[in-house]
């Protein structure tokens, strides 16, 4: 199988061609490199100052990834009931764990109040309500809405408040019981646009002054995720990103604040990539159909928010344009349209690039299609 040289590394790349050659594991599945996680761990949060790292569980929840990354000490960040009980599975301490879904549901806050975790964000005053209930005293940071321009996957409407509600928003919390203790922000998923954070960065300063002057001395900085990876297409790298938000940070914010990272993808996506296998092929209506065993209900949920993959066959056919489906017999599973490939056969593999971050997290059963194994390799 041919590969652009600079897309993947040749070790990862023989570590997937001979498990496929010596497993016995039917597809799909999708494979995970440790090394490449293990590299991306080592180079979030190195170039801003003062940073803590929470991994975003909801990327990729599986058992053995989130074991990887608890052994490289690597904190989390949770939304629910379910990602805590999965870290509480594993002994993960309470310190280790904030969570930042702005809108909780009650069950996930008794527990998780109960399990310790002491950090919280909210963007609305039913939060703060909540919050006050099930978590008295508990240090939150409030959701700043954003600009998310230059994003795959903007998050900027369902979360957020604008500027003159976030500082009523600190008031009110520390009205109810609680401790303001800072500000969090999202840029959006996939972002290529490093000026969203410099913008960011510079309102929420306005934030935090305005916090100030009404008395409340905040601590923390939480500059969400939104680092992206390469799907087709160069992207803006970590270290670069990094640098000029660490720049920007300490230009306008005390020397001894608190920077909380969230990445998910950029955790893990890069160092995934799914092996399916090619059920069918046809022609209807001029297109040419590639029909492959992972589809959009089972693993690649993303593609119908705008995320395209890379897509490698081991044929040397004749390059032909496709249109690109999963194995349901429902009409909305389509992967993509105009992809390019090397007309495979039958019962050929395809394997799917970068497909380690929302791609299992999203699967279902649906159609009674089993949702695919992660295996660390």
């Amino acid at each position: 199988m041919d590969i652009t040289p600079d897309f993947i590394s040749k070790k990862t790349w023989d570590k997937v061609l001979n498990y496929i050659a010596l497993s016995d594991e039917p597809p799909p599945y999708l494979l995970m490199d440790r090394e490449v996680v293990a590299e991306k761990v080592a180079i979030i949060g190195k170039n801003i100052r003062n940073a803590k790292v929470f991994y975003a569980v909801k990327a990729n929840p599986d058992i053995e990834v989130i074991k990887l990354l608890n052994s490289l000490g690597v904190g989390f960040e949770i939304a629910s009931e379910g990602e805590l009980q999965l870290l509480a599975s594993l002994g993960v301490g309470a310190e280790r764990i904030i969570t930042s879904n702005p809108t909780k549901t009650f069950r996930f806050l008794e527990q998780a109040a109960a399990y310790g975790i002491r950090y919280y964000s909210y963007d609305s005053a039913a939060e703060v309500e909540k919050l006050a209930r099930y978590a008295p005293g508990c240090n939150v940071y409030v959701r700043l809405s954003v600009p998310n321009e230059g994003s795959e996957w903007p998050l900027s409407k369902k979360f957020g408040a604008e500027m003159d509600e976030a500082a009523n928003l600190i008031l009110y919390a520390k009205e109810k019981g609680l401790t303001p203790v800072g500000i969090t922000f999202h840029v959006g998923s996939q972002c290529n646009n490093v000026y969203n954070w410099n913008t960011a960065v510079e309102k929420a300063r306005e934030l935090w002054e305005m916090a100030e002057q009404n008395g409340i001395k905040l601590r923390v900085l939480n500059i969400g995720g939104g680092y992206p990876i390469r799907y087709t297409k160069n992207v803006v790298d970590v270290t670069t990103i990094e640098k000029k938000v660490d720049k920007a940070i300490y230009q306008k914010f005390p020397q001894d604040i608190e920077v909380f990272i969230e990445p998910g993808r950029a955790m893990v996506g890069d160092a995934g990539i799914f092996v399916s296998t090619v059920i069918g092929k046809a022609s209807r209506g001029g297109e040419n159909w590639l029909h492959i065993d992972v589809g959009v209900f089972n693993g690649l949920m993303e593609s119908v928010g705008g995320i395209k993959y890379t897509y490698v066959v081991g044929s040397r056919s004749e390059v032909k344009t496709w249109t690109l489906v999963g194995p349901s017999c429902d009409s909305f599973d389509v992967i993509e349209r105009d992809v390019e490939l090397p007309e495979p056969e039958v019962g050929n593999r395809l394997l799917i690039l970068s497909s380690g971050a929302y791609t299992i997290s999203y699967a279902s059963e649906f159609n009674g299609f089993s949702i695919p194994k992660t295996i660390l390799i």
